[in-house]
């Protein structure tokens, strides 16, 4: 079952490394990622599991101590998705499986990260990449199939709202960006399960929204838990939709 849940955007930008002289810009968003994650610490889940977009056709599991990388954004950083053991994958002391060695997406690059400099208890950890375009219904199926995996599941969900807040934005501007992002921020800070299932696929597309599918994840996983919410975060930096919320 579901008990806890971070929402959380996931631009390359979010590590300073990468963002280089532009990472002050994004301080409140990554003081607000670390007080969503410590909601998932408290929770003290039995299974936490990482869900991020990966592209159109990126979808699959990730073991704990998954690799991940920011050199494609030309930045010499390592990752890994929790903290393997010292001699391999999940503190097992058993060696680091090819699974292991296998590139996360960076959505879940950046969840690595974010949860490498965060307090989140030891509970097994492993990703999940959901390609964006995964359709609604199968998304909330494996919601749903998460949180029949043990009895305290916890989420840490990554995905951006619409690139096309503004001119200059990866998308250019769309007027129906500002609504969009909206509704994603108001049914995200306010738990509606109901309205993220009914997030349309289509328009999340026309505005490059990547978190639909994950929030849509997010959704079915949360189905009858009755969990409450909380908005801690929401802008545009670079015309870009980020949100950041807590679900307890």
């Amino acid at each position: 079952m579901l008990v806890a849940a971070a929402v959380c955007p996931c631009p390359p930008l979010l590590v300073p490394e990468v963002a280089a002289g532009a990472a002050p810009e994004l301080d409140a968003a990554r003081a607000a990622c670390k007080d969503a994650i410590g909601v998932l610490a408290a929770a003290r889940a039995d299974l936490l599991v990482v869900v991020g977009p990966a592209g159109q056709d990126g979808r699959g599991s990730h073991p704990q101590g998954a690799r991940g990388s920011f050199r494609g954004f030309g930045v010499d950083l390592d990752v890994r998705l929790g903290r393997p053991g010292v001699d391999g994958a999940a503190g097992t002391g058993e060696p680091l499986t090819a699974e292991a060695e296998r590139e996360v997406p960076p959505s879940l690059a950046v969840a690595a990260w974010l949860l490498d400099r965060t307090e989140w208890s030891a509970a097994p950890l492993e990703g999940l990449g959901v390609g964006e375009p995964l359709a609604a219904e199968r998304c909330i199926q494996v919601g749903g199939e998460i949180a029949a995996r043990a009895d305290r599941v916890a989420l840490l969900v990554m995905g951006d709202a619409s690139a096309c807040r503004t001119l200059k934005a990866p998308g250019y501007l769309d007027e129906r960006a500002a609504g969009f992002d909206a509704e994603v921020a108001r049914a995200l800070g306010a738990a509606d399960v109901e309205a993220l299932k009914a997030l349309d696929e289509e328009l999340a597309y026309e505005l490059k929204a990547a978190g639909r599918a994950p929030w849509q994840v997010l959704a079915g996983a949360a189905d009858g838990a009755g969990l409450s919410g909380e908005l801690l975060y929401e802008d545009a930096p670079y015309g870009v939709g980020y949100v950041v919320t807590a679900w307890s």
